[in-house]
């Protein structure tokens, strides 16, 4: 006997459309990612590596970023030389010659004013030339208020104020007294070959040595006496802190060093090692700049032939 075979039943319509349709696509499942055990950090070697690495950059890369800066103060410098040498030029024209190397206050015998405070006016410092009078001392003056731009080199670390002593060859009071306290400055006048330090004491007992360079005390000097030409005579020159304190206000002459203080000397070279304390120097690598007679600023090097260099400091070299 035989079984009836039966249709097959239709599947129910919720189930036949599912089949139809394609399933929903469900994003994966985000998962933390699995830390790994026993990871490590540098090792000591690659820390050491890693650290003379940097030590090597740092020294490539050191020298560089001075010398960039030593370039941008030694371009401060030089304009300020040159706006010097125009104040200089300016005092020429209107007195018919150039600055005395120091003037004696006719109320206080003792004080000079320096070259440079007779060039406040071209040096737009008129403020502080209403605070003097230069027939008597500088009284009214405030030493670390009367720092002139113009007349700091920004290589040379220096402070603001100096003391100046006095002299062990004066008989104004013992040596090691503080005088008075005076203005810093980095440009001191050329004097010449000889040395104006203790002048004053000198022509005390007759014997003062008269400068041949062009910023000279007790004579007048015109541009026109300079005989060697305007290009090739020095006028004003660097004088670094570190090897004597300078000013451009003045100086009582019975201080140690006094005339020192304001004006140099050629003698050797620029930044020699046994270079006297009134002689040319400066922070600049290789040198010293000078202000010339023609109002340009150039670099005297230091291995300069000293012949050469007395003969540059001179009015009429022999």
């Amino acid at each position: 006997m035989t079984r009836d075979r039966q249709p097959p039943r239709p599947l129910p319509a919720l189930r036949r459309r599912h089949l139809l349709r394609p399933p929903l696509l469900r994003p994966p499942l985000l998962r933390a990612p699995l830390l790994r055990e026993g990871v490590a950090g540098f090792t000591v070697l690659e820390l050491l590596v890693s650290i003379s690495v940097i030590g090597v950059l740092v020294a490539l890369l050191l020298p560089a970023v001075l010398r960039v800066r030593e370039s941008a103060r030694t371009v401060t410098c030089v304009n300020h030389l040159r706006q010097v040498g125009l104040a200089m030029h300016q005092h020429h024209n209107w007195r018919e010659q150039l600055p005395p190397a120091w003037r004696v206050a006719k109320r206080a015998p003792t004080f000079a004013y320096s070259w440079a405070s007779m060039l406040l006016p071209g040096l737009e410092e008129d403020t502080l030339l209403a605070q003097l009078n230069l027939d008597d001392a500088p009284t009214g003056v405030d030493p670390s208020d009367a720092v002139v731009e113009f007349l700091v080199c920004p290589s040379d670390q220096i402070e603001a104020t100096f003391a100046l002593y006095a002299s062990a060859d004066t008989e104004y009071g013992p040596p090691g007294d503080v005088l008075l306290s005076l203005p810093t400055s980095s440009y001191i006048g050329v004097y010449g070959t000889v040395e104006a330090d203790e002048y004053y004491q000198k022509l005390r007992a007759n014997t003062p040595e008269l400068g041949d360079g062009a910023i000279v005390f007790n004579r007048r000097v015109r541009l026109s006496n300079l005989n060697r030409g305007l290009s090739q005579t020095l006028l004003v020159g660097e004088r670094t802190m570190s090897l004597v304190p300078s000013t451009w206000l003045g100086v009582d002459l019975r201080g140690e060093d006094a005339e020192c203080r304001i004006t140099g000397a050629a003698m050797t070279q620029p930044n020699c090692d046994t270079c006297d304390e009134c002689e040319f120097s400066s922070r600049h690598p290789g040198g010293a700049y000078f202000l010339w007679a023609d109002g340009h600023v150039e670099l005297v090097a230091d291995d300069i032939d000293p012949t050469l260099y007395r003969q540059l400091a001179q009015r009429d070299p022999q």
